[in-house]
């Protein structure tokens, strides 16, 4: 049976999806709030969020979070703590994934939010880092969630603020990065993965309403696919429930 779906429940769903039982997830702002809660109820009950805010939580928050700084993040957390400490346990080798969003990513992974346009004279000044460089560089694999536009996609984003695969291939061990790097890149068309020896990111799944033709025009890159390129799944009824209940007023799935 198909339920219906946003395509923002989509991309929760998704995002969801990449969390593994009992793994350390550097949870992120935005989705992936919401998408921690939704493994975390279905497929990975043993998953541990942790927060740069200096939370790390066993289960989903009792409560709506629009930020990670929000009480009911506090409220039931496992260790409220400070930033350093829960930055510490990347460089201690312990997080499995990290969560990203950017203004820009190139083909390769790397994420720009810092500048666009000459580092001298911008046309646009972003946000800047927070923890995205140290989560891009020592989490053991990274999560990277956007939307599909050709201008965030691009060929090669105007300031890496966090490293994927630099320059492709081996050029991320060469630069003595402990983690593995981007596993894949979630968007509202499509998720991407990187593939070959060049580390360059392919279209792996198409999602249900879009189609191969549309994904490659909204790229800023030659975007080629993977052989075995697929749909991507439709969320199960057990996921929907379980967003509908992380995101009871559908904020974040609207």
């Amino acid at each position: 049976m198909v339920h219906e779906y946003s395509t923002q429940e989509l991309m929760i769903i998704a995002a969801a999806r990449q969390i593994q039982d009992g793994e350390r997830i550097f949870v992120g702002m935005r989705l992936p709030i919401t998408a921690y809660g939704v493994a975390r109820l279905t497929h990975a009950p043993n998953a541990v969020g942790l927060f740069e805010s200096g939370v790390a939580r066993y289960e989903p928050a009792d409560g709506m979070l629009y930020t990670m700084c929000d009480g009911p993040n506090q409220l039931g957390a496992a260790w409220t703590t400070g930033l350093i400490q829960i930055m510490g346990l990347l460089s201690g080798g312990r997080v499995h994934a990290g969560f990203i969003g950017g203004a820009e990513v190139d083909k390769f992974g790397n994420i720009n939010t810092s500048y666009i346009g000459d580092i001298d004279n911008p046309k646009v000044k972003l946000p800047g880092s927070g923890g995205a460089p140290d989560i891009a560089a020592m989490a053991e694999r990274l999560v990277i969630i956007i939307n599909h536009q050709k201008h965030r996609l691009v060929e090669k984003v105007d300031f890496i603020t966090s490293p994927g695969y630099l320059d492709g291939g081996d050029a991320r061990k060469k630069a003595g990065l402990p983690g593995a790097g981007p596993a894949v890149i979630i968007t509202d068309r499509a998720i991407l993965r990187p593939h070959g020896p060049d580390n360059e990111f392919h279209l792996a799944s198409v999602h249900p309403g879009h189609t191969l033709e549309e994904v490659v025009q909204n790229t800023g890159w030659d975007l080629k696919s993977v052989p075995d390129l697929e749909e991507t799944p439709v969320p199960t009824k057990e996921e929907m429930d379980a967003l509908h209940h992380i995101d009871k007023e559908g904020f974040w799935r609207s």
